[in-house]
């Protein structure tokens, strides 16, 4: 754990709410898995149109490596009722897990605040309690459509979400994926969403491996960490921290193949696509190097079968 040399009275009181001591310095290896034994899952986010989650799904099968999740993030309610249906059935069609986001949001509204230098800070989040109504009747209508995943990017909407599905008013079966448009990126923080109904967790995208391994070590659910980013978010790309991440945080989505794109909320071009899954593949390879022993989901299937972890996410 953390030296505790400093401000260990603190420390203390926050352990006793089951929060780590304080970043990593020595990674401990994670014991938790998804549900079917798998360690990592490789998630492609920005997919933006039917065309290109159908090109990625079917261009990686002929290639030989897994796509486990696709994310849309322009929003729901700027696709049509026929285009998400082509979304849950090529979810259907590859055995991929389809998460759309919800459209109204703070970059959508009328307000100008978010467009602002200062307002920028605000991130995706929803503004007046209008936006919160529209946000839910979003949400049902990609359930009546056939959607199970959706993508959050505000704290109070996702407690709403949360507890009317504890409540039977919305399926019980809908996974809550909380966006890092929402800004989060510490332990104390990965436990409020926890507690609030989040299903996983995408924290901010520059967190350091210490930092990672704190936040594996407050929650359960699975995290969802950038392996590469769109020049807009920085840049960068940590194929070669992909095993650490693994490591420290399973279970988790790799999210990758944004390092293509020059921003959010785009259309990848065909250009694009291959881009995308060339750092698909890279990141698939350099774990089945470095880090042979972790699994896939989806992959193996064979090894999966019946496996779940004794500390299941």
């Amino acid at each position: 754990m953390a030296p505790t040399t400093f401000y260990d009275q603190t420390r203390r009181q926050l352990a006793r709410l089951g929060l780590p001591l304080g970043d990593l310095d020595r990674i401990p290896r994670s014991d938790r898995t998804f549900p079917d034994g798998g360690h990592f899952r490789i998630e492609v986010p920005t997919v933006n149109s039917v065309q290109a989650a159908e090109t990625l799904l079917r261009e990686s099968r002929r290639r030989g490596f897994t796509i486990n999740r696709i994310t849309e993030t322009r929003g729901m309610y700027r696709h049509t009722a026929r285009e998400i249906g082509e979304y849950v059935a090529l979810g259907t069609e590859y055995a991929t897990e389809i998460l759309m986001s919800v459209g109204p949001r703070a970059t959508y509204d009328i307000g100008g605040g978010v467009q602002t230098p200062e307002g920028s800070r605000i991130g995706y989040r929803l503004r007046g309690q209008d936006q919160i109504v529209r946000a839910v009747e979003d949400v049902k209508r990609g359930i009546g459509l056939g959607v199970r995943g959706f993508v959050v990017y505000d704290e109070g909407l996702l407690w709403v979400l949360g507890r009317l599905r504890s409540a039977g008013e919305l399926p019980d079966d809908i996974h809550l994926k909380v966006s890092a448009h929402c800004g989060q990126g510490n332990p104390a923080s990965a436990q409020m969403l926890e507690m609030l109904g989040a299903n996983s967790f995408n924290p901010v995208r520059d967190l350091t491996l210490p930092m990672i391994a704190a936040l594996r070590q407050a929650v359960a659910l699975p995290l969802d960490c950038h392996v590469d980013n769109p020049r807009t978010s920085g840049g960068f790309i940590r194929t070669y921290e992909a095993p650490d991440i693994v490591r420290a945080a399973a279970p988790v989505h790799l999210k990758t193949g944004n390092s293509a794109l020059e921003g959010h909320g785009v259309s990848p071009t065909p250009a694009q696509l291959d881009d995308i899954l060339r750092q698909v593949e890279i990141v698939t390879e350099f774990l089945a190097r470095h880090y042979p022993e972790a699994r896939q989901s989806g992959t193996r299937s064979a090894d999966f079968a019946g496996a779940v972890s004794g500390k299941e996410a």
